[in-house]
């Protein structure tokens, strides 16, 4: 029997409640800082493959913040009741995609997803996407 080659395939870190949990949602709260000073915010995402991804203009303090202090936090989560809710936080790193092929494909995948972008629509070196890698995770309810 001939192994698999899983040199290209990356394991997932999230449980595949947790990764149920992160496709069937859309928005988190993202938390960025600089000079002590966190700043949080809401935004739509797109989870694929560990990462999440969410778009930003050049002039928010999220991507202030980013271009000097790359660590980011994401809150997903659901609360129905004090006792009935779900939740995957996030810790990790923040990497801007301004152009180029990767750029272009979370374009697509945007625009399919979300209405707001094919009402709006921008191109590249117009608004970027922030990628992001998960350091570590906690979740509840899932």
């Amino acid at each position: 029997m001939m192994k698999k080659n899983r040199k290209n395939e990356q394991k997932s870190i999230f449980s595949k409640s947790e990764e149920k949990f992160l496709l069937e949602n859309e928005v988190c709260r993202i938390s960025t800082s600089h000079n002590d000073v966190p700043h949080i915010a809401p935004v739509t995402y797109i989870y694929q493959k560990n990462f999440l991804f969410f778009a930003t203009d050049y002039e928010t303090q999220k991507y202030r913040n980013l271009k000097v202090n790359n660590r980011i936090a994401a809150a997903i989560d659901i609360y129905n009741s004090s006792v009935d809710n779900k939740a995957v936080i996030v810790r990790g790193t923040a990497n801007i995609i301004e152009k180029g092929r990767e750029f272009r494909d979370l374009y697509r995948r945007f625009h399919r997803k979300f209405e707001w972008v094919r009402k709006d629509p921008w191109n590249e070196g117009e608004a970027p996407f922030i990628k992001i890698k998960t350091i570590n995770k906690i979740s509840w309810g899932l």
